[in-house]
């Protein structure tokens, strides 16, 4: 089996996240969003308080990035997709958006107050996300805190990959990969960030697998 270089998956989200960028926003509107994933986000913006730049990682449409700035956080978007980016500040034009990826943070060394990652670890194969997590670590300022969301394995699971060809219509080539909690904070602890907490929540609505969040911080 080939490994997948990093350019190979980056190219395959951006451009599947580009063909879906505006279904996927008028389907997910952050309006909609369950409340403990808002209390999460509200005790996240808690822990980064501060004048230090926060970095909203995979912010597609920049609804969280814009709740991220009514609780007070200096919060800007980064998001692969170039659709994303202009959709968000076509509806946030007083934030920040810029196109970029989190195996790649175009910014200086402990710079940032906090990183918000909130379902697009998803899309980065096992083999990528040690260096992304290194990212972060690099990234951010320290006691600055990280939280990451993510669909979470299900108990012996056979396959941890999904591979979409097609949704809303449209073609696409994007993969999801699920992980425990466990795995997760495993991998952020090897990056030198301490584990603060780690929620789990049941499927709701059309929702199939459990939500997962995971708060670290860099020491």
């Amino acid at each position: 089996m080939t490994q997948t270089t990093t350019e190979d998956f980056l190219q395959r989200t951006r451009s599947s996240y580009d063909a879906i960028a505006r279904d996927y926003a008028a389907h997910y509107p952050y309006s909609l969003m369950h409340p403990l994933d808002r209390s999460m986000i509200t005790a996240f913006a808690e822990l980064a308080g501060g004048t230090a730049p926060v970095a909203d990682l995979g912010s597609g449409p920049g609804g969280v990035t814009a709740l991220l700035h009514e609780q007070g956080v200096p919060a800007f978007g980064i998001d692969l997709s170039p659709e994303m980016v202009a959709l968000a500040r076509e509806a946030h034009p007083q934030l920040r958006f810029q196109t970029g990826s989190m195996t790649s943070l175009d910014v200086p060394d402990a710079s940032l107050g906090g990183i918000l990652a909130l379902y697009s670890t998803i899309h980065v194969p096992d083999t990528h996300l040690p260096g992304a997590f290194a990212e972060f670590h690099r990234a951010l300022r320290p006691g600055a805190p990280a939280l990451l969301a993510f669909q979470a394995r299900k108990p012996a699971e056979a396959d941890p990959r999904l591979h979409l060809a097609e949704r809303f219509d449209h073609e696409i080539a994007l993969d999801y990969y699920w992980r425990t909690p466990e795995q997760v904070t495993t991998l952020l602890t090897e990056a030198g960030l301490a584990l603060v907490a780690t929620v789990r929540r049941e499927p709701q609505g059309e929702e199939t697998r459990p939500r997962a969040f995971v708060l670290a911080a860099k020491p």
